[in-house]
């Protein structure tokens, strides 16, 4: 909590820096109405406002996609407010301009119309809370209704011709009141996001929240430009525009680093229903064994017998309960990659009958995903030369060749096996599919009575 803490001041003090700078840009422009430019590049204008849509759209994606894999509400509006956003964009400012047209004064309307629908989806984000029940369709039944919503205000801003009003101000004088507190009320909308998000992120922790939080600060200094600015014809480029570009990028940063931590996160979970399947199978198994030759010294077996089978069983639970600590230790990502795999292999060779080299290059960089693929890996090809090999020795190597190329080998002493007979074996099998997990390549040379050497090639990083 104190790490949550300290991160959010952080944050906080950077965000009152850019806040700061924004708003002393914001009056210098204000204060001096020469230095508010606008350039005339119907192009440059096009370009932008074509990368904010698809950036949009990107991020609405992500969301999606986190929403698929965890459900809360929170993704749900997220990635509806987005696409809502993008979606009028495309279809009511970008769409006649593509098509060689002007954006006639319905049209605009609409586009400004939708984009404080999706942003006001998006400032309402933070304040839900809970899973959805109905995952499947939850998205695009939002995007529907939304979407005939905005069909319908098209259709009667359209049936009120020239009487409606144009969105193309030559100056801030002749600016209409109603526009201007549109405009407003857009801004207002953004300076709700900001403070909703960054609560989130001090309440929770969320990384995205704060990325979020950052972008719609940018936003909301555009939307207040644009209460002041004189000209909003869709063929000019101004200061706004580059700060909502800016916007997006840094929006869609922090949406791509939250759906590596959903997918990561699943395969936490995952990994940790693994080790608990282990447990079962194995600690569970050695503590009964315990309670039985507990309970036939009890009933008067013979020590000599009973006593060592018992020392044994408890023995063997001891290490098992290590492994499986050790393990869910690294599911859970409390420790660095390389010192958990020493952990590991510090307890596997405690006993001297194995001795395993470990060699780990510093410079390497793997995904989360392939960290905790390639421990296990590594776990399961110890632990059958260990049980299977007849061993005395092992090399673990986790490096990278010229070029870039990443690779995990694990190789061994011991008697070998005929490849083609022990093909099936569910440990091979294991580690076949822990590498296919990760878009590794996964290969197996052994000669009986030459030791057996097995390496997994990582994929392009």
């Amino acid at each position: 909590m104190k790490n949550g803490k300290t991160d959010f001041q952080g944050w906080l003090l950077g965000e009152i820096l850019l806040a700061g700078l924004l708003g002393a840009s914001l009056a210098l422009f204000l204060t001096h109405p020469v230095l508010q430019t606008q350039y005339d590049l119907p192009s440059m204008r096009l370009v932008l406002q074509t990368t904010m849509c698809l950036a949009g759209m990107l991020v609405a994606v992500l969301a999606a996609v986190r929403f698929s894999v965890e459900g809360h509400r929170v993704d749900l509006l997220l990635a509806s407010g987005f696409f809502i956003t993008s979606l009028s964009a495309g279809v009511f400012a970008i769409g006649p301009q593509l098509g060689g047209q002007d954006v006639h004064p319905a049209e605009g309307w609409t586009a400004l119309l939708g984009a404080m629908l999706g942003t006001s989806l998006i400032a309402a984000a933070p304040l839900v809370r809970g899973r959805s029940k109905y995952r499947d369709w939850a998205i695009a039944n939002a995007v529907a209704a939304a979407g005939m919503v905005l069909f319908v205000a098209w259709a009667l801003l359209r049936a009120a011709g020239s009487s409606l009003p144009s969105l193309n101000v030559v100056d801030a004088v002749s600016k209409p009141f109603y526009l201007t507190g549109t405009l407003a009320l857009q801004a207002f909308i953004a300076l709700v996001a900001v403070i909703g998000w960054a609560e989130r992120f001090r309440r929770r922790g969320d990384d995205l929240a704060q990325w979020l939080a950052l972008g719609f600060t940018l936003m909301l200094f555009a939307a207040l430009q644009l209460v002041f600015q004189p000209v909003l014809a869709s063929r000019y480029v101004s200061q706004g525009d580059f700060l909502r570009t800016l916007a997006y990028a840094l929006i869609l940063v922090g949406a791509w680093r939250a759906i590596r931590f959903a997918e990561f996160g699943r395969a936490v979970a995952e990994e940790r229903a693994r080790v608990a399947r282990d447990i079962h199978d194995g600690l569970a198994q050695y503590l009964f064994a315990v309670t039985t030759h507990a309970s036939m010294i009890e009933a008067g077996a013979p020590l000599e017998e009973a006593l060592p089978k018992l020392k044994l069983a408890a023995v063997l639970a001891q290490q098992e309960a290590r492994f499986a600590i050790l393990a869910l230790s690294a599911a859970g990502g409390t420790a660095p990659f390389d010192a958990a795999l020493r952990r590991y292999v510090e307890i596997l060779t405690a006993d001297g009958s194995l001795e395993v080299e470990l060699d780990v290059d510093h410079l390497i960089r793997l995904a989360p995903d392939e960290q905790i693929e390639i421990f296990r890996i590594v776990q399961e090809g110890l632990a059958n030369v260990r049980k299977h090999a007849n061993a005395t020795q092992a090399e673990v190597t986790i490096g990278q060749r010229p070029f870039g190329e990443r690779y995990v080998t694990i190789t061994d002493n011991g008697e070998g096996f005929d490849g083609d007979e022990a093909a099936a074996g569910q440990g091979l099998k294991n580690m076949r599919a822990r590498a296919e997990s990760i878009e590794g390549g996964f290969s197996l040379n052994t000669v009986p009575g030459r030791g057996t050497a097995l390496e997994v090639v990582l994929r392009t990083s």
